[in-house]
């Protein structure tokens, strides 16, 4: 057992490097903590011992929750769904979870952090609710034949089965809890770190909402559950168990990235949704009326799949900058602060850039030589995520689909990259194509996407065999 840690003692990864451990992490270090090294970075993780147990005894319950939610019946999952949606649209019961969260975001708003997908409010919690009756709509046959093959005297049936604990690294905000709970259509369970931002508002969600819900409907106490510490290292120490079956994780691109690479080392699959950030593009037939709306739309509200930059081919910009510049103008409305636009040249590392805000938008702006190189840089510079092109060229639309490095292409307005507005339901996350293509990596995640698979055979003749 690793008890101590010295100031410079070397610490091999990789096979052919060495990292060296700190001074801080020299003084911080005590017996039963956890050392890991990403492979990828050479960073030193500590992980408290305090922090190990949390996250054990959280993947612990909803281990056994997920052994016992074998026994329960596909209805009464449904049923689950239903009630968590009329408690939270029952007043009298919700109202401790808004006060809660109303805490919340004034303890946010004192450490200066943005609360604008903070606040529970009444759009959300609709939102929510509608989520959770689209899982409860959902077909919920957990044994569902997906394939056979038939020979003679015998076959097999190719079936979909659950695949067991999911652990989730959300942001700190209320609606991911009811977004995990998506897993449980399928018969998974779900272990939570949500950040600091919504710990406590999480909190009452589980207490007021979930499992009552799931005790009136039959299914475990644990079928969600939440690692109640909002810590750096509780994230890593959940995505270090075994018993985890899918890590998903959500929030800034290198946190999520560092994350990925943990469970990766543990040998958990991991699923990662970290860096948002859309490109919309104007090339010599773009419409203008079409190209103002398309930016517009595209910046009600800092989300992942919201404008961040737009590029416009050279012999269209002394028309469409000003129009650009109005749209965004127009998108800010009233907002409190002043909108920024960043006028940046090619080859600009500072297209990169995600930009965060709250209220007033914020987003870089680039005029290239012609659509090829608005792709090349594209590909280059952004999350290979979100990308549009604004031109009434069938042709440019198709060059454009064919080489853009991203999973979501569109003509228009960026933000209909979302599960439950564009396909109807609700998602554990939307992915990019920065680390792979791979299925669950490159696209939507939902509840019932998350699933295995098993193999039956049925033998009517018993004098076959091999």
């Amino acid at each position: 057992m690793l008890t101590e840690l010295r100031p410079g003692q070397p610490i091999p990864y990789g096979g052919d490097r060495v990292a060296h451990v700190p001074q801080e992490l020299a003084d911080a270090f005590r017996a039963g903590d956890r050392l890991v090294v990403v492979h990828d970075t050479g960073d030193l993780l500590h992980i408290p011992r305090a922090e190990v147990d949390a996250a054990a005894d959280a993947v612990a319950g909803a281990h056994e929750a997920f052994g016992r939610l074998a026994a329960v019946d596909d209805e009464s999952i449904s049923r689950f769904f239903e009630l968590c949606a009329r408690y939270l649209e029952d007043d009298e019961r919700f109202a401790p979870v808004l006060e809660v969260n109303a805490g919340d975001v004034e303890a946010a708003e004192r450490r200066g952090r943005p609360t604008g997908r903070l606040v529970l409010s009444p759009r959300m919690r609709a939102d929510m609710a509608a989520g959770l009756r689209t899982w409860r709509d959902v077909e919920g046959d957990r044994d569902l034949a997906i394939g056979s093959h038939a020979h003679p005297g015998w076959g097999v049936t190719v079936r979909r089965a659950p695949l067991g604990v999911v652990g989730f690294v959300f942001e700190g905000r209320p609606n991911v809890l009811t977004d995990a709970c998506g897993v449980v259509r399928t018969g998974n369970t779900a272990v939570l770190r949500i950040g600091r931002d919504a710990l406590a508002t999480a909190r009452a969600l589980i207490a007021r909402v979930i499992d009552p819900a799931a005790h009136a409907a039959g299914l475990p106490t644990g079928v969600v559950r939440l690692v109640d510490s909002p810590t750096h290292a509780s994230g890593w120490a959940l995505f270090c168990d075994s018993r985890i079956g899918l890590a998903i994780a959500r929030g800034s691109g290198p946190a999520v990235a560092q994350l990925g690479a943990v469970a990766r080392q543990h040998g958990v699959p991991v699923s990662l949704h970290g860096t948002g950030g859309a490109w919309i593009v104007a090339d010599a037939a773009a419409d203008a009326t079409t190209f103002e709306q398309a930016v517009r739309h595209s910046l009600d509200r800092k989300v992942c799949n919201t404008l961040n930059v737009c590029a416009i081919v050279r012999e269209r910009a002394d028309e469409l900058v000003p129009v650009f510049e109005r749209a965004v103008a127009d998108a800010a409305g009233r907002a409190a602060g002043a909108v920024r636009i960043h006028r940046l040249s090619p080859d600009d590392e500072t297209l990169a850039t995600e930009w965060e805000w709250d209220a007033a938008p914020e987003v870089s702006l680039v005029v290239v030589d012609d659509l090829g190189h608005a792709v090349d840089q594209c590909n280059r510079f952004s999350p290979r995520f979100v990308a549009s092109l604004i031109s009434e060229d069938p042709e440019a639309q198709r060059v454009f689909y064919r080489d853009v490095e991203a999973p979501f292409v569109g003509n228009g307005f960026t933000r209909w990259v979302d599960g439950q507005y564009a396909l109807d339901q609700p998602e554990l996350g939307l992915s990019n194509w920065q680390n792979g293509r791979l299925f669950a990596r490159a696209g939507v995640l939902s509840g019932d996407s998350v699933h295995t698979v098993r193999i039956t055979a049925e033998v009517t003749d018993h004098a076959v065999r091999r």
